[in-house]
C-alpha cells in the first residue's frame, strides 16, 4: 500500500460524513426546539398567528438538509473497490466540518432569533418583516458552509495511488 493511500484514510472521509450530518442536525434540532418554544408561547394568546410564525421552524429543518446533502456527496466519493487517498480523506473531513459547524451556528442563530421575534410578533405585527430578514441572514450561514463543502468536494479529483 502506498503512502498516499493508507488503509486508514477512509476514516477521515467518514469523519467528514459524520460531522456534516451530526453537527448540522444538532443545530437544526436546537433551532426547531427554541423557535418551537416561542411558537407555543405565541399560540396561547394569538392562535391565529401560529401558521405565519412557523417560518423559523421550517428554516431550521433546512439546515439539516444541508448536512444530509454533503454527507451523501462525501460518502458517494468513498468506494471500497477504488483506492482512497489521504488527501481525499482530509478534504472530505474539511468539507464535513465546514458544513456541520456552520449548520450548528446557523441553527443556534435561527433558534434564538426565532424565539425572540415570534414572541415580539405577539405584540407588534411590524416585527414580522424584520424577523424574516434576520432569519434569512442566519440561514445564509449554513448555506455558506454548504457552498464551501461543495467546492471542497469537487477539488478532490483523482489522486493516483502508487503500488
Amino acid at each position: 500500500m502506498s503512502e498516499l493511500c493508507p488503509p486508514w484514510a477512509p476514516f477521515f472521509g467518514f469523519a467528514g460524513v459524520t460531522s456534516a450530518m451530526v453537527l448540522s442536525t444538532i443545530g437544526a434540532a436546537y433551532g426547531t426546539s427554541k423557535a418551537g418554544i416561542g411558537l407555543a408561547g405565541l399560540g396561547q394568546f394569538r392562535p391565529e398567528l401560529i401558521m405565519k410564525s412557523l417560518i423559523p421552524v421550517v428554516m431550521s429543518g433546512i439546515i439539516a438538509v444541508y448536512g444530509l446533502v454533503v454527507s451523501v456527496l462525501i460518502s458517494g466519493g468513498i468506494t471500497p473497490s477504488e483506492p482512497y487517498s489521504l488527501f481525499a480523506g482530509f478534504v472530505h473531513l474539511a468539507a464535513g466540518l465546514a458544513c456541520g459547524m456552520t449548520g450548528l451556528a446557523a441553527g443556534y442563530a435561527i433558534g434564538i432569533v426565532g424565539d425572540a421575534c415570534v414572541r415580539a410578533y405577539l405584540n407588534e405585527s411590524r416585527v414580522f418583516v424584520v424577523m424574516v430578514l434576520i432569519l434569512i441572514f442566519a440561514e445564509v450561514l449554513g448555506l455558506y458552509g454548504l457552498i464551501v463543502a461543495l467546492i471542497l468536494n469537487t477539488s478532490v479529483g483523482d489522486v493516483v495511488c502508487g503500488a
